[in-house]
């Protein structure tokens, strides 16, 4: 008997049987335009062999105008299909299903040749579309339709039609973009009319045995989005034009409440899928923030949904439904929605991959086969960079031994997982942990590893991480002063008046661990919604509450500042900075940059900002100044002849980068 009935059990769809209810949705990966074909079908390959029932690609343009940005990946003539031939052959040789999503960017195109309904600007792109006449409505519509034909002629199995998050289709059905007068706006029966219009002519171009989604935004979270009246008509219309299964949009990309970041409850969105269950034939994806198998199977298990899309899931582990149908859910890595690797890479231009999993979109580069000559391999310090570099080695074949002076593994992630908002971390640090005692790496805990200690061994891996750094400011008074580590952990607890000196990742980590003082909004729904004004979008167009967000109050009178001069938290996370931002700002939290530090008096921390002298009034200063390399056991190792590695923090302490630590240790494993 599985654990998981309702997950892993087939879906029929008529034409076709899929194995299990588990959607891998489309995510961009970046490979798509470096023309390796073949590395992006070793990308898809390897999640087939890992047993998702469905994949869908990341978006690929209809034609020039519709495409995210020039030069992205396009199904436009012959050589497409045949690149993308490469593609399909693979996935199928693996034993899996894969569509091709058809996006067009519309407004949403960072692309001088975008089009719209309207002639109305992004807030997220730098170019206003031009509005499209009657001709050229239908020159979008045919060239969806035949990317479609090519994506079947390519070897797809279906296609996904991307009629939300804000997208062309979705830029049609709100009167926000829509300012129309013609058949093709004014009445929601119009503004329909295109995307209803797209699905009925990809069904006739790909005929009736050929997979066809529809991704419909099901609350758009941008105000004047649609009523959920008009989410019904939609999704009964595209089901009679021909749609398959019709899969869940959550937020147009412009919409000001964060969607699938580690802030947001895991299923947070299952109740608007849930909603249109029953009212109308095909089956329902329900989509974002379902992470593991229980979730997942939880959202089935309660009539939410008939299938599930799961998309980074796959980045952080791609064999994450084999091992969930063995009973090995323990071993999955886990998602952790950080967006660092993936989302970020994707609007940075770059390669996309995995905090959790850096293999991820690596396949081809990064391989971990086992080694022709074991070694003793020492391992100091068990953070993120020795923790990885310790498994992949062992999972080699290598004799590893990994030394921590804590007693517990995990290092800085300890810190990070008590931050409200990052309670995925608590998973990670215990995946983690698992993976250490299943691949056999003798761990030493407790034991600050001194040179002694590392005789015998054929190689040393420094991995001993960071030192926060002193900034130097004159303490004069008996105001409180404390490092962020004391805080985090619960050594100290602050006062009621905090001044945070450090705007960086760590410093805005502290003002929300100060702000929300244990409060845990990401672990329950009801108030996550509240703070970020998310509504039923049967009472509020858009799902936006009508009296907006309402957050808690805070804890703490907190300030943070900065030296530098620019915007504070502007080096953060391309798509969860502003969600940082956003949260402090609604707490209360005053943000100053260009400061220059006087002393700590016991009146608080007095500073000079814009030539002008001022105490910021504080009954606590925590310190968040950065960090420096903990490398004195690399000092003391350096000269004596022995291979030596040093990764992580203990090679370079900037910002802390979880990221970059896993990365640098996986890599080292891979080729010791």
């Amino acid at each position: 008997m599985t654990l998981y009935p309702h997950l892993l059990a087939p879906l029929d769809i008529g034409h076709v049987t899929l194995p299990n209810r588990v959607l891998m949705g489309s995510m961009h990966t970046g490979l798509e335009e470096l023309g390796d074909w073949r590395r992006l079908g070793a990308f898809y390959a390897e999640r087939a062999r890992g047993g998702v029932g469905l994949m869908v690609t990341g978006g690929i343009a209809p034609n020039p105008e519709g495409a995210v940005l020039r030069g992205a990946a396009g199904m436009f003539g012959a050589a497409d299909v045949a690149n993308h031939r490469q593609v399909t052959d693979m996935v199928h040789d693996a034993g899996g299903l894969i569509a091709m999503q058809i996006l067009h960017a519309g407004r949403y195109g960072y692309n001088p040749d975008c089009v719209a309904p309207s002639a109305v600007k992004s807030p997220i792109s730098p170019f206003a579309p031009r509005e499209l006449d009657e001709a050229g409505i239908e020159k979008q519509i045919a060239d969806i339709a035949a990317a479609a034909a090519r994506a079947r002629e390519a070897g797809y199995d279906g296609v996904e039609v991307m009629g939300s998050e804000g997208y062309f289709l979705n830029q049609f059905l709100v009167t926000h973009t829509n300012r129309r007068t013609d058949r093709w706006g004014g009445s929601y029966e119009n503004r329909m009319r295109l995307p209803v219009e797209v699905v009925r002519r990809v069904r006739a171009a790909v005929g009736p045995d050929f997979i066809l989604i529809y991704r419909l935004s099901m609350i758009d979270l941008v105000p004047d989005g649609s009523s959920w009246d008009e989410v019904v008509q939609l999704a009964r219309a595209v089901e009679a034009a021909g749609a398959d299964l019709i899969n869940t949009g959550i937020g147009w990309h412009e919409a000001r409440v964060p969607t699938i970041a580690t802030s947001v409850p895991r299923r947070a969105f299952a109740f608007v899928t849930a909603k249109l269950m029953g009212q109308v034939g095909v089956p329902l994806i329900a989509s974002n923030r379902i992470n593991t198998p229980e979730v997942a199977e939880q959202v089935l298990a309660d009539g939410c949904a008939d299938m599930v899309s799961m998309a980074r899931p796959f980045l952080a582990d791609s064999h994450f439904v084999a091992k969930a149908a063995a009973g090995r859910a323990a071993d999955i890595a886990p998602c952790i929605a950080c967006n660092q690797a993936c989302l970020d890479h994707t609007f940075a231009g770059k390669v996309s991959s995995c905090l959790v999993n850096p293999r991820a979109c690596h396949e081809t580069e990064i391989t971990i086969a086992p080694t022709a000559v074991p070694r003793r391999i020492a391992v100091v310090g068990a953070g993120a960079a020795g923790m990885a570099a310790a498994i992949t080695a062992a999972e080699r074949g290598h004799d590893v031994t990994l030394f921590e002076r804590d007693s517990r593994v995990g290092g800085q992630l300890n810190l990070a997982r008590q931050v409200p908002g990052k309670e995925e971390f608590h998973g990670l640090v215990d995946w983690f942990a698992g993976q250490i005692a299943a691949s056999g790496v003798t761990l030493r805990l407790g034991h600050a590893a001194e040179p002694e200690d590392l005789a015998g061994f054929d190689a040393v891996v420094i991995a001993t991480g960071v030192r926060p750094r002193d900034p130097g400011i004159p303490v004069a008074g008996a105001t409180q002063v404390v490092g962020y580590a004391d805080v985090l952990s619960g050594r100290v607890v602050a006062g009621p008046r905090v001044a945070v000196v450090g705007a960086g990742g760590i410093g805005f980590d502290v003002a929300t661990f100060l702000v929300d003082d244990g409060a845990r909004v990401a672990e329950d729904a009801a108030a996550w919604k509240a703070e970020w004004g998310v509504a039923d979008p049967a009472t509020s167009r858009g799902g936006l509450a009508l009296t907006g967000p309402a957050p808690a109050p805070p804890a703490r009178a907190v300030t943070l500042l900065q030296r530098k001069a620019e915007k504070p938290g502007k080096r953060l996370g391309k798509t969860t900075g502003w969600i940082h931002r956003a949260h402090l700002k609604a707490k209360g939290v005053r943000m100053l940059s260009g400061v220059q530090y006087g002393a700590i008096t016991d009146e608080g921390l007095a500073i000079v900002r814009d030539g002008q002298e001022s105490v910021i009034p504080a009954d606590t200063v925590i310190l968040c100044a950065g960090q420096e390399p903990e490398a004195g056991l690399a000092a003391r190792l350096a000269g004596t002849g022995r291979e030596m590695h040093v990764i992580g923090g203990a090679e370079l302490a900037a910002e802390l980068d979880a990221k970059r630590a896993i990365d640098a240790g996986m890599r080292l494993g891979a080729r010791l």
